[in-house]
Parts: structure tokens; C-alpha cells; sequence
């Protein structure tokens, strides 16, 4: 196992991360380790269009088109 020594930490940071371990129960190491974990090996988020390009086709266009009607009745005076 490889070590990391992170230099120069803000009070406010190690200060964080010693409550966030405490209430996980684990050491500052491991929570270190945790984080380090949850932010690198995550797999990336992905974009609007990837959730787009996903989604089914459920029907047509058409089908969820709105009448002149329904959108007229949602216009505030």
C-alpha cells in the first residue's frame, strides 16, 4: 500500500474531518481514505444528453404535444 501525506490543511478542514469520522465511527485515516474512495473510484456522473439518449421511447412526439386549449388555461392574468 502506497501512503499520501497531505501538507498544509486548513484547521477547519482537519477540524471536519475529524467530526465527520467521529460520527461514522471510524479514524481520520479511514474517513481520509473514505472521501478519497467515494470521490475517485465513483464512476463519473453523466450529462444531460446521456440521460436524455437513455431514456425509452415511450411514444411519439405527438402524444405529448400540448393543445392551444390546455395552454391557454395555464396563463396567469
Amino acid at each position: 500500500m502506497k501512503q499520501l501525506v497531505v501538507r498544509n490543511l486548513d484547521e477547519r478542514l482537519v477540524q471536519v474531518l475529524k467530526l465527520r469520522a467521529a460520527a461514522h465511527g471510524v479514524s481520520m485515516e479511514a474517513e481520509h481514505r473514505n472521501i478519497l474512495a467515494q470521490a475517485l473510484l465513483q464512476p463519473a456522473k453523466r450529462s444531460f444528453a446521456e440521460v436524455l439518449a437513455r431514456m425509452p421511447n415511450v411514444g411519439e412526439d405527438a402524444d405529448f404535444a400540448r393543445s392551444k386549449e390546455s395552454a391557454r388555461s395555464h396563463v396567469l392574468d
